[in-house]
């Protein structure tokens, strides 16, 4: 790795004349920030690659040769040579959850134990720091992942060891979750205890619930657990923020922000704490808000709110997906209803009044169809005169299982697929056994989505999944475990090569923003957000790019994070 910094004066300006040629006081045009020396990828089609960029203030005002770059290389310039190192349009997670990535940073994770006996371990010794009738916190765990057994957790394995403390440990995917006998207690959930609409109580055979909890059920629990304050909040933001900058995100997109966190986030804002910008989206459960309030955003692009997230269905790793016929793995077809139908037809008539972006949760090829129906149904109920523009870029987050027909009518009806692609190399270990063959060839199908001319937007579900750029580029063009190997039924044909993939993580995700004409690639008038890797994605072998690091990373012209 080089990485050589210069505050130019008298020194840069003999550079530049030495290297390019002669510089005159009077050919100055003095940039702020100029990276030279270098293979930048613009994420531009019209100049796909560049030696140099500068940038005055926020803004970029320069993309060429290095030649051309000596000009702005005097002054005040800061002057950075990037040879050995390559330079990207800034990356964008294009769908997170901010304050839960950075929770992960001071609670018990979870992630990555290869067993469920150590994973029981680790939770009894964290357990041990926690006092009596205090709350046993913690995420990540993830049964298709241990070597002993593949199983989900329940009540047995951790209630000889918090008898008076009540637990509470979200699945990996966030939709599911174990819970202890006290938890159950506090909540008053008990043998004859329905199941939520939304939502379902595991349960033994005679009925009693046995610590495994779906969906909505997840709720209950959430209700009993003490509120955190807005300072703690508001650090788990700042943390979240600071992980992200050092991982190369320029921008993440968080997939339903309470109104409470943006109010911090605002806070944020106004100190000059954001390592990153931030496109948000309100929780169907705050949507009335969202529809009074409308779009809120700042001056300088930082910090954007403008949609709002619904989920409709579970996951397919806890079989919560909503799929047409049942799993192969079950005699059940998965659940619906976290929202309703009848909720939610009148928000989206609302968004369309209104010009809010609609962003949903939807797994399973029952959740996909039904959606794409509810969307279609809300297009006809409002008159075209009524709606506040017919750009409306509406998202389905994940929509993992789309069948031929329904992948065209993404089409038809202008609807934009957001999906993870760490989630389709971490769930095709498992997605065989739930899905069988036939359904499997249309599981995770980015590139027949892209044959069809949609765009992809790329992201991480962080912190269900690590929200590492590298991981989901790597997942994007390889299609295989992080080890290299992959199994039968993984459908590599339905990878991306390395060009979509960067526009999976910059261009495309700016569009799904309704942010292209300002950010997502590098082009002079556009933010100056960059991010700078050791190595180069496009060329360097499969593998090697999870071992890449991150050297730079540029907001706005601002240097956010800097690798010593």
């Amino acid at each position: 790795m080089k990485l050589s910094i210069t505050l130019t004066g008298i020194f840069s300006i003999a550079l530049a004349s030495a290297s390019y040629g002669q510089n005159s006081p009077a050919d100055c045009e003095a940039a702020d920030l100029v990276l030279h020396n270098t293979i930048v990828y613009t994420a531009n089609d019209a100049q796909w690659t560049a030696e140099a960029v500068a940038s005055v203030g926020d803004r970029i005002v320069f993309v060429g040769s290095n030649a051309d770059a000596a000009r702005y290389m005097c002054g005040d310039a800061n002057v950075i040579d990037m040879s050995e190192n390559t330079v990207y349009a800034g990356f964008t997670d294009s769908h997170q959850h901010l304050e839960g990535v950075g929770r992960r940073t001071k609670t018990l994770s979870l992630f990555g134990i290869p067993t469920l006996e150590e994973t029981v371990q680790t939770i009894a010794d964290w357990a041990e720091t926690v006092p009596d009738g205090a709350w046993v916190l913690g995420r990540g765990w993830i049964e298709r992942e241990w070597t002993d057994e593949e199983r989900f957790l329940n009540k047995y394995d951790v209630d000889s060891f918090t008898e008076n403390k009540p637990l509470f440990m979200p699945r990996a995917d966030g939709v599911s979750a174990l819970v202890n006998s006290k938890a159950m207690e506090l909540a008053g959930v008990a043998r004859d205890t329905p199941g939520p609409e939304g939502g379902r109580f595991e349960r033994d055979l005679d009925g009693t619930p046995n610590g495994y909890v779906l969906a909505n059920a997840m709720n209950v629990f959430r209700a009993i657990i003490p509120e955190d304050t807005d300072a703690y909040l508001k650090d788990n933001l700042e943390r979240g923020l600071r992980s992200n900058a050092a991982l190369g995100w320029t921008q993440t997109q968080d997939a339903g922000m309470s109104y409470q966190l943006v109010g911090l986030m605002n806070q944020i804002h106004a100190e000059g704490n954001m390592a990153h910008r931030v496109y948000a989206a309100i929780p169907v459960s705050e949507a009335q808000q969202m529809i009074q309030r409308g779009r809120e955003t700042t001056a300088d692009d930082m910090f954007d709110v403008r949609g709002i997230k619904v989920f409709i269905d579970g996951t397919l790793g806890s079989r919560g997906a909503a799929l047409i016929n049942d799993y192969s793995d079950a005699d059940h077809n998965g659940f619906m209803n976290r929202t309703t139908k009848e909720e939610l037809v009148p928000i989206l008539h609302a968004a369309l009044r209104q010009g809010i972006q609609i962003e949903t949760h939807v797994i399973g090829d029952r959740a996909v169809r039904s959606l794409l129906d509810w969307y279609e149904e809300a297009y006809e109920a409002v008159p075209r005169s009524e709606w506040a523009s017919e750009d409306l870029r509406w998202r389905m987050e994940h929509a993992q299982i789309i069948p031929p027909v329904d992948q065209q009518r993404f089409v038809e009806l202008g609807v934009m697929p957001s999906m993870q692609p760490s989630h389709g190399i971490g769930d095709l270990n498992f997605a065989g056994d739930r899905l069988g063959a036939d359904r499997l060839s249309y599981a995770y199908p980015w590139q027949a989505l892209i044959d069809r001319g949609l765009m992809i937007l790329a992201g991480s579900d962080a912190p269900v999944e690590a929200g590492d750029p590298r991981i989901e580029f790597y997942a994007a063009v390889a299609r295989k475990r992080l080890d290299g190997t992959s199994g039968p039924g993984w459908h590599p044909e339905l990878a991306v090569s390395r060009e979509t993939a960067l526009k999976m993580l910059t261009i495309w995700p700016a569009h799904g923003a309704f942010q292209e004409n300002v950010r997502g690639s590098i082009e002079v008038g556009k933010y100056a957000d960059f991010t700078v890797f050791d190595s180069d994605f496009m060329t360097i072998p499969e593998p090697d790019i999870l071992s890449s690091e991150n050297v730079m990373t540029v907001v706005g012209g601002r240097i956010t994070y800097q690798k010593n």
